[in-house]
């Protein structure tokens, strides 16, 4: 599934990482009576709820999550803004760790920059080097994803590789959670031009990355109701997989989060008998907090627009768009209301739930949409 409009405006751990003082915390930000879960808010930096429960060995789950205070998405300032009910409302998506996509949208010659002042200032407002930052890569479509079909420009791919390499020496050993590619699977659509070239490309990104030391790589492998599995899995082998953590799924698409942690489990064992064991993978529950397919949206909604589907009307109602469980890396949580097989499977595979969708943009990709965000916040199941 492709989305129409540009998405921006403008391996082992290591051994042991520095701290930084807390001398330099932000203000602390109380909220009075705010939303259960989000009561009081002492930093920007969000502990993973419950996630030194997790398995030892996930990367994710050891130290605190950063919380994304810049305007990229426009849901801090509106948050900022806001007063009465409508700041409790912006705050379940403001106060709430958040990936940051970094795009073709910035030159390559401004990247570096950008990166490290996103690093720094998370780093700074948590207190901590420590903080986990989350970030998406998104470069593989530098005139849209509907242009799919046509060339990339002239001399792209190695201005890609160029890109790349200034945004890895800008995250240096920060720790970071990173998504690569989302949409990556639109290279397996019929008729696209030449998708060997975006994979080589994608397998040069995930090198390079995979090479940091405290940088976790999750490549996009579709959704549960979107690529077979053994599409999926000839797809990330052509692109890296054997270079980083694993993959990320439900980028961009709305899919129960039982059904694609059994679809996770399908793809981690077709790559292992592929001769890539031990993947993990990170789900998107930024937009599934009411979950449907691809094929249920167009039978409820024949005339409309996938990429921007409905909000939610009420709290009650079903197969409609707004927030899903929030950023944690306990998994396997019995509130999640996973069967015991997808508890199982989410322990041992799954590293975290991510909010790398945003259904607070317009066609998840800009610009800010207040009341979008303002529905999705009123209606989610969970606080």
């Amino acid at each position: 599934m492709a989305l129409s409009l540009l998405r921006g405006p403008d391996a082992p751990r290591a051994p042991h990482r520095r701290t930084r003082p807390l001398a330099r915390l932000l203000s602390v930000v109380v909220l009075t009576a705010l939303v259960a879960g989000l009561a009081t808010v002492s930093s920007v930096a969000t502990p993973t709820a419950g996630a030194r429960s997790a398995a030892p060995e996930n990367p994710l789950a050891d130290g605190p999550w950063g919380v994304y205070t810049g305007g990229q998405d426009g849901v801090y300032p509106a948050w900022q803004a806001a007063s009465g009910d409508r700041k409790k409302l912006l705050a379940k998506v403001a106060l709430r760790p958040r990936v940051r996509w970094m795009g073709s949208w910035i030159p390559a010659r401004d990247i570096a920059s950008k990166v490290r002042d996103y690093v720094e200032t998370t780093q700074r407002e948590a207190g901590t080097e420590d903080v986990l930052i989350h970030m998406a890569v998104f470069g593989l479509w530098p005139e849209g994803e509907l242009n799919w079909r046509k060339p990339l420009p002239d001399g792209y791919p190695p201005y890609y590789r160029s890109w790349v390499d200034n945004a890895a020496r800008a995250i240096g050993d920060a720790r970071v959670a990173m998504v690569l590619e989302p949409d990556l699977g639109i290279t397996r659509k019929d008729g696209i031009w030449r998708p060997r070239v975006r994979w080589e490309m994608t397998e040069y990104a995930a090198r390079v990355f995979g090479k940091l030391p405290n940088t976790h790589i999750y490549l996009d492998a579709s959704s549960a109701d979107w690529l077979k599995v053994d599409v999926a899995r000839d797809m990330l082998l052509e692109s890296g997989i054997r270079h980083v953590r694993g993959f990320a799924l439900g980028a961009t698409h709305y899919t129960a989060l039982g059904d694609e942690i059994v679809y996770g489990r399908q793809l981690v064992a077709a790559l292992a008998e592929a001769g890539v064991p031990d993947r993990h993978f990170v789900v998107d529950t930024a937009d599934n907090g009411r979950p449907f397919t691809y094929p249920q949206y167009w039978a409820k909604h024949p005339d409309g627009d996938f990429n921007n589907s409905e909000t939610c009307r009420t709290k009650t109602e079903r197969r409609c768009n707004t927030l899903g469980i929030p950023p944690t890396a306990k998994v396997a949580a019995a509130e999640w209301g996973l069967t015991e097989t997808q508890r199982k499977y989410a322990s041992r595979w799954v590293d975290a739930y991510l909010w790398f969708g945003r259904p607070w943009l317009y066609r998840q990709a800009t610009p800010f949409d207040l009341q979008r965000t303002l529905d999705v916040a009123r209606t989610t199941p969970w606080q």
